[in-house]
């Protein structure tokens, strides 16, 4: 249609452009497209016509001042692409109309289409030469935003980037880590699902084969993506494709059809209500343009009179393939003359269906658009009225500096650009839902606005219709997710979302799902068993409710009253030779010590503190060497008395009482003096010993100085040993009642008991440390009473016939 100022229109009205075999001996004929007639790129065509009569009748968007268009069909090709960018740069005559052009008026100001990227492309490229502007209505290629290489393009279609991340947020968003992809081997496909792999790769979505097809490619590669679809164990199917190819994959699974597979579908496909015959598909979730209501289009649409149509090759070939007739009579014999009751509002078809338009507004916008640049470039606003000059030399990049700052609304849908060109993105998310008669119908449930913040962009609003007409989520992992207690261990050659779940290490936990790693518990915490979460440790000490302690403490408390016995039966037979003859003071100044020994054990049992540690250690050695020294004292009078029977001897002079009581307590002074130093410098402490044992707390008491402790325990053990030879020395001396004997066999005792302790206390772990201590106190104490004191008091009690001086002295 001619017009004061022209703008041209790109459609992909049919599929493939028709191969020519040049001879190079007759003049080539003219390109032509073949193949079946794409309803919906018809409607697209209309909606242009529509848009441009709109504006050629508004008095308010360039009033007196009428849209002419020059409409091609690119057959979804890109070397029919090429032609025609050069026929609008050319002003050529334009072939969707026959018929005479009244007016040649040049290149077209500014052009619209097309619908694929690939010839949007090749088009923008050749126009961009000329600063003639493309504004597409679904090419929706990333690439097409670069402004360096595409600097006249534009569209009213969100860009590809922003599907990429719309897609790669749906499916993080409901959980899937383990997805499949197959894309167009196209410009749109290509970018697009590089943009989606870049974008899933961040988010931790594997991927676990990509395939990409083309239309046209031979049937063998066709039924290979197929067939890796159909062998595949990943639920989810992205499919950044184009109708074109959508529709080949799934006429080669319906063949066979796959287990159910969960379909993820870019806007290039999904809302096509052509490919929802397909039932095997059911349940498919994803991206769509924003439908619209155009008022008036579908009185335009269904405005065909035959005179119209007959004089339309395209609009015919559309009317003989939806009526299955023919408008020309013996053009082919098989099908009937078209008679005239052919009622196309009846006609269920892509191009009268307009319940959903979603890309034809992308049409309508694109042709508004490019009216409001032609407004703002040759018409003036004033108060009143708008005065527009029809015969201003309007050149293209007028059109193309105004188109960048253009905004305004129509029908409530907003229109401009961005610095790219693109508009800001705007998505539904739609579902393919079957209805109750079994017919899939295509339903909003949500919608993507990417002029929100980031993070809150997506939002589902509806109820979704799953793979085979299911309520829940479907499952698309490699591996299940790990679980608390455990952690991911990836799998050798294989991608990061396939992993064993392996049990954290002892003393370590990890307390959500899919932990890439386990951590240690506190100091004075452990795992439980599931090694989730970290509790307290159990505090472990020789409790006085244990079995052990209450054992040991009986055996003390025995051997406490059995010394007090002792002192007791001593003290009443006090008079008689056998407790006189045994240096009766040492003996009662033993047992005292004695008494002490049995019941410093006690200290070591209960819960440490500063104090009891300090005693029990302090108090053990102190009563120890008083015990020591009174026997090394009474080895001493021992042999002092035996040297004091030979005659002219004087020994017991420099030996006696006195003496006697000056060693006892110089040697208990040495080791006071010892224990001062000890507390002074570095004194026992309580302590929690957390290396014993990872999963309990051993309450113990630190030894402060170790020197000191040895210090305290060598004193004891350089007595024991000297008591020990000096009574080795006088063992065979010739009383009935040596007590040099018994001392020997305490010392023995004592010395045995004591060397074998050293390494028992080294290797016994936790409260068992302090058992050892205990049972070593409680065995050399009562070694000494039974070995030193047990006899006696046989003799005394039960044979006190022999309790007499002439017993004691006979030598035989």
């Amino acid at each position: 249609m001619d017009g004061d100022f022209v703008i041209g229109g790109v459609f992909s009205l049919h599929y493939k452009q028709l191969t020519v075999i040049y001879n190079y001996t007759t003049k080539p004929e003219p390109s032509r497209c073949t193949g079946s007639l794409i309803p919906r790129e018809l409607r697209f065509t209309r909606a242009m016509m529509f848009a441009v009569e709109e504006i050629n009748n508004s008095t308010e968007l360039l009033p007196d001042i009428k849209i002419g268009y020059h409409i091609y069909d690119t057959c979804t090709s890109v070397p029919m692409a090429m032609h025609v960018a050069f026929l609008l740069a050319n002003g050529q005559d334009p072939v969707f109309y026959k018929g005479n052009i009244c007016s040649q008026s040049g290149v077209v100001l500014a052009a619209v289409g097309d619908s694929a990227s690939s010839p949007s492309i090749t088009i923008s490229r050749i126009l961009g030469s000329f600063n003639i502007p493309l504004v597409s209505h679904f090419a929706s290629c990333v690439c097409l935003s670069n402004k360096q290489q595409f600097p006249t393009f534009f569209r009213t279609v969100p860009s590809d980037q922003f599907q990429a991340d719309v897609l790669v947020n749906l499916v993080k968003h409901f959980g899937w880590t383990w997805i499949g992809a197959v894309y167009s081997d196209s410009d749109y496909g290509n970018y697009g699902m590089g943009s989606f792999l870049k974008a899933a790769q961040t988010e931790g979505i594997c991927v676990e084969y990509s395939e990409s097809f083309f239309w046209t490619d031979p049937h063998s590669k066709i039924r290979r993506v197929a067939d890796v679809i159909r062998r595949s164990t990943a639920m989810v199917v992205v499919a950044y494709i184009a109708p074109s190819e959508v529709r080949v994959l799934f006429e080669e699974l319906a063949r066979e059809p796959p287990s159910p597979r969960q379909w993820i579908g870019s806007e290039g496909w999904i809302i096509d209500l052509d490919l929802m015959s397909f039932s095997f598909c059911a349940g498919a979730i994803g991206v769509g343009i924003q439908q619209s209501l155009i008022p008036g289009l579908r009185d335009f649409l269904l405005d065909l009179s035959p005179t119209e149509v007959a004089a339309s090759s395209v609009l015919t070939e559309f009317w003989e393939d939806a009526f299955k007739c023919t408008l020309t009579e013996n053009v082919d014999p098989e099908r009937k003359v078209c008679d005239g009751t052919e009622d196309i509002t009846i006609l269920t078809s892509p191009y009268t269906e307009t319940s959903q338009l979603r890309v034809t507004n992308m049409v309508y916008k694109a042709v508004y658009a490019i009216a409001h640049a032609i407004h703002n470039a040759v018409c003036k606003e004033t108060k009143t009225t708008t005065m527009c000059d029809k015969h201003i030399k309007l050149e293209s990049k007028q059109v193309l500096s105004e188109l960048k700052n253009v905004n305004f609304s129509r029908n409530g849908y907003p229109v401009s650009f961005d610095a790219n060109g693109d508009p800001v993105p705007f998505y539904e998310l739609v579902n393919w839902q079957k209805n109750e008669n079994g017919v899939i119908k295509l339903v909003t449930v949500g919608y993507y606005d990417g002029s929100l913040p980031k993070g809150q962009e997506l939002h589902i609003n509806r109820n979704i219709t799953w793979v085979q007409g299911g309520t829940q989520v479907p499952e698309s992992l490699c591996t299940q997710s790990c679980p608390a207690g455990t952690h991911k261990v990836l799998q050798k050659g294989k991608p990061i979302c396939c992993f064993d779940c392996i049990q954290c290490p002892e003393g370590e936990i990890s307390n959500k799902t899919d932990s890439p790693d386990c951590f240690p518990c506190p100091s004075e915490f452990w795992p439980n068993a599931e090694r989730n979460a970290c509790f307290p440790k159990p505090v472990e000490f020789l409790s006085f409710d244990e079995v052990l302690s209450i054992i040991l403490a009986v055996f003390s408390v025995i051997g406490a009253c059995l010394a007090i016995i002792t002192a007791a039966i001593f003290f009443h037979h006090r008079t008689t030779p056998i407790v006189r003859a045994n240096n009766s003071e040492l003996s009662f100044l033993l047992l005292f010590s004695l008494t002490l020994c049995f019941l410093c054990s006690l200290t070591f049992i209960g819960v440490p503190s500063k104090w009891s540690c300090i005693l029990r250690h302090t108090a053990f050695g102190i009563t120890f060497v008083l015990c020591i020294s009174c026997v090394l004292g009474k080895t001493v009078v021992v042999l002092m008395a035996f040297k004091a029977t030979l005659p002219g001897s004087n020994a017991m002079k420099w030996f006696g009482p006195p003496q006697q009581r000056m060693t006892v307590m110089t040697l208990t002074f040495i080791q006071i003096l010892i224990c001062t130093v000890w507390l002074i410098l570095s004194p026992p402490f309580p302590m929690k010993n957390l290396s014993t044992y990872k999963e309990k707390i051993i309450l113990e008491c630190a030894l402060g100085s170790a020197v000191g402790f040895w210090a305290v325990l060598g004193y004891i053990g350089l007595l024991a040993v000297f008591c020990f030879v000096l009574a080795v020395l006088a063992r065979k001396l010739p009383d009935n009642f040596n007590e040099a004997k018994l001392i020997t066999f305490s010392m023995l005792i004592f010395c045995a008991v004591w060397i074998t302790f050293i390494p028992a206390y080294v290797s016994s772990p936790g409260k068992f440390t302090v058992a050892v201590e205990i049972f070593a106190i409680l065995a050399s104490s009562f070694g000494l009473i039974l070995c030193i004191f047990a006899p006696k008091c046989f003799i005394i009690i039960f044979q006190p016939e022999q309790n007499s001086k002439k017993c004691l002295m006979n030598k035989n």
